[in-house]
């Protein structure tokens, strides 16, 4: 397992634009909450999933099997 940034620069620098604005929160949620706090538990749960390959919600992370 290996989990890295969006090789787009376009858009790994806009989404922590958006973390700098929200305090750490994900830019593409509406909520302020611990859940929506960036590495967000969705993604953590998707980690934890050995089948699961992909980005995160906001595109920021990709994991690879």
């Amino acid at each position: 397992m290996k989990i890295k940034l969006n090789p787009d620069k376009e858009i790994v620098n806009t989404i922590k634009e958006g973390l700098k604005k929200m305090g750490g929160y994900c830019p593409c949620r509406i909520e302020k909450t611990e859940d929506n706090k960036c590495m967000c538990k969705e993604f953590k749960e998707q980690i934890a999933d050995p089948n699961f390959e992909g980005f995160c919600h906001c595109m920021l992370y990709y994991k690879e099997k």
